[in-house]
């Protein structure tokens, strides 16, 4: 495969959920390397697509395709997905009680290699990820998102994304709920993950994320289409004129 060949591909994507059509015709590519960020106001579809990308089963979609470095995805399940290369941090991640932090990572790195890491690997290769996030080794001994804070939830979506090591990583709305102190602790264990084998896709509904994490490119979501794209500049547009401008006006008599 050549280097212009890699990337997450979303063509004319069109998706509904039950009977309502959300998506109407997304276009996005996003190659190893790149951050993109998608922002919108409520109800855009940002969630949407989001999920459509993991494979939810709710949501369906009804033209398009997604692919991944050439592979189409459109039709596999989560699991397969995620063997080709695609990690979704959640907008609210649940809590699994009475499973460990470190059973849960080793059940889910497991599951996207051809064969298992040994135990003494993935041990050392989890504490290396924690240190590298800046996080306390005790973190692995507790039970998935309970009693967690708001910034530990998303500390272990991104302590996944370390060890999971995808391809393309989308991240829906890592700051929300976050205060200042936290969004710069889990914008910081962003930072470290990036690099030119992995393309990013934050989705957002506000800017101040984008002071943390910067992007490449900046696509504003509407409506359920995208109606503008640009540099890290649009953000701070959108951030200072709202979302008001890009929707739709009522028709006049």
């Amino acid at each position: 495969m050549t280097e212009n060949a890699r990337a997450l591909d979303i063509k004319n994507l069109h998706v509904k959920v039950e009977a309502r059509e959300i998506l109407k015709g997304v276009n996005l590519t996003v190659r190893p390397g790149e951050v993109h960020a998608i922002m919108g106001p409520n109800g855009s579809g940002k969630s949407t697509l989001a999920y459509t990308l993991m494979g939810h089963p709710g949501y369906q979609v009804t033209e398009g395709e997604v692919l991944v470095d050439g592979v189409n995805v459109t039709e596999m399940e989560p699991s397969e997905r995620a063997k080709e290369g695609i990690f979704l941090a959640f907008q609210y991640p649940h809590s699994i009680p009475g499973v460990t932090m470190a059973n849960f990572l080793r059940t889910a790195v497991n599951s996207v290699r051809e064969t298992p890491m040994p135990p003494r690997e993935f041990r050392a290769t989890m504490i290396e990820k924690m240190k590298l996030l800046r996080m306390n080794q005790e973190f692995g001994g507790r039970y998935v998102n309970e009693g967690f804070s708001g910034g530990e939830k998303k500390r272990a979506e991104i302590l996944q994304m370390a060890m999971l090591e995808p391809k393309y990583a989308v991240l829906d709305e890592t700051d929300s709920g976050l205060d200042v102190d936290a969004l710069r602790i889990v914008a910081d264990g962003v930072n470290a993950l990036l690099s030119q084998d992995r393309g990013v896709l934050v989705i957002t509904h506000y800017q101040r994320l984008l002071n943390y994490i910067q992007p490449h490119f900046v696509h504003v979501l509407v409506g359920g289409k995208i109606v503008l794209e640009g540099g890290p500049e649009l953000a701070h547009e959108v951030d200072r004129t709202g979302y008001e401008q890009f929707e739709p006006q009522p028709a006049t008599v």
